[in-house]
C-alpha cells in the first residue's frame, strides 16, 4: 500500500514537472532548434527596451498634458 502511494505521489510530481518543462520549451522549440543548427534565433526579445520606450512615451504625454493645463489656466486668468 505504501509503495502504491509512493508511486502515485512521485509519479504525479514527475508528470507535473514534465508538463511544466514541455509547456515552457515547446512554444520556443523552433527557435531552439534554429540556434542549435547555428542559425539566428529570430527576433530578439527585449522587454526592457520596450519598457523604456513606453515609459518615455508616458513621460512625454504627462509633460505635454501638464503644459496644456498650465497654458489653459493662464489663458483663463488672462480672460478674466
Amino acid at each position: 500500500m505504501a509503495t502504491l502511494m509512493a508511486v502515485m505521489v512521485f509519479g504525479g510530481a514527475a508528470t507535473m514537472a514534465l508538463y511544466a518543462l514541455a509547456a515552457t520549451v515547446l512554444p520556443q522549440a523552433s527557435r531552439i532548434a534554429a540556434v542549435l543548427r547555428g542559425q539566428s534565433g529570430g527576433g530578439r526579445f527585449e522587454p526592457l527596451s520596450t519598457l523604456v520606450r513606453a515609459e518615455r512615451r508616458i513621460a512625454v504625454r504627462r509633460w505635454a498634458a501638464g503644459s496644456t493645463v498650465a497654458s489653459m489656466t493662464l489663458r483663463s486668468r488672462e480672460a478674466a
